[in-house]
């Protein structure tokens, strides 16, 4: 047979060829091959999510279907009720009370449950504030430049300069301590920061070669930062957004211990540990308790925006 009517080989076959026609180790031929013969599906399995991210993503869901399904479940008890009749006493962890009692003998595993609503309310609201406004100033300074990129960081700036708890309280001290208000004051803490990262990752995507080719071609600015700039940007405040959710959820806890944390009978982590501060010594598991879910949920939190950013993120390698 002919040269050129060979029968063409498959990339993996034509690198085994060519290697032992050259005289090539077996060892590194066998690995070389496998790669190409790999392909797609080795990058496929590189970016399957690690086993941590679905332990965070397990803790995440268990606790919001838990305080969603609080009253229906029949081991979670009444968290205003008292479980033990007479005289108020702090009650020891027992087989009744998984978590035990706090000072009014009230269920404190149940009042962390139900805890769990006021804290995640808080977090995500301020959150989603902060995305909306934050995200919308960032990518806005970050593609105009100019006068109003430096007015927008100008202000961002200035905000970033006040101490974060400080600026949360004096806005709590202005709208109220009622859950939406609060996660209100901590958005509006919340939104220099994201939009800092979110007008950095735009300035970095607004002069790439295919944003000035749509600029080229007529585009109008909208349409530019919607379609092109928007969904690269999108990784990065994804990562930082959840990263802020977890600074909301401990800022509540702290706004709590000074006494601006949501209004009793509402029930948060935060305003838990405060009940449970003046028990530390004799009584730690009642501040344990709400601690150790917020240690959780935050770990969980940052390392899903970590996971998250691995994932999304578009490499110059890759483009």
């Amino acid at each position: 047979m002919r040269e050129d009517q060979r029968t063409p080989l498959d990339p993996a076959e034509e690198l085994r060829e060519t290697f032992l026609e050259s005289g090539a180790e077996a060892e590194g031929l066998a690995v070389d091959v496998a790669a190409i013969e790999a392909g797609d599906e080795g990058r496929t399995r590189a970016k399957r999510l690690p086993v941590g991210a679905w332990i965070a993503i397990a803790w995440i869901v268990g606790i919001v279907a838990l305080a969603i399904l609080a009253p229906i479940l029949p081991f979670i008890k009444d968290p205003l009720a008292q479980q033990q009749r007479g005289a108020l006493r702090v009650a020891s962890p027992s087989l009744d009370v998984w978590f035990g009692g706090d000072s009014n003998s009230r269920d404190v595993f149940a009042r962390v449950i139900y805890g769990t609503r006021a804290s995640l309310i808080i977090g995500i609201g301020s959150i989603i504030f902060g995305f909306i406004v934050g995200g919308t100033l960032g990518i806005i300074a970050g593609y105009l430049k100019g006068k109003v990129g430096e007015v927008i960081a100008w202000i961002l700036d200035m905000m970033l300069a006040f101490p974060a708890l400080l600026l949360a309280l004096y806005f709590v001290f202005i709208f109220g301590r009622e859950e939406w208000k609060i996660a209100l004051a901590l958005g509006i803490v919340a939104t220099p920061q994201i939009a800092r990262i979110t007008r950095a990752s735009t300035i970095a995507w607004a002069d790439r070669e295919f944003v000035l080719a749509a600029r080229a071609q007529g585009a109008r600015a909208p349409r530019i930062v919607v379609r092109e700039i928007l969904p690269n940007v999108l990784p990065a405040m994804y990562s930082i957004a959840l990263l802020a959710m977890a600074i909301a959820i401990v800022a509540e806890a702290a706004l709590a211990q000074l006494g601006v944390g949501v209004v009793p009978p509402t029930i948060s982590w935060g305003n838990i540990m405060l009940e449970g501060r003046q028990h530390l010594n004799d009584a730690p598991w009642i501040m344990l308790a709400p601690a150790s879910f917020i240690f959780f949920t935050v770990l969980s939190l940052n390392y899903l925006g970590d996971v998250i950013r691995s994932l999304l993120d578009v490499r110059e390698s890759a483009l």
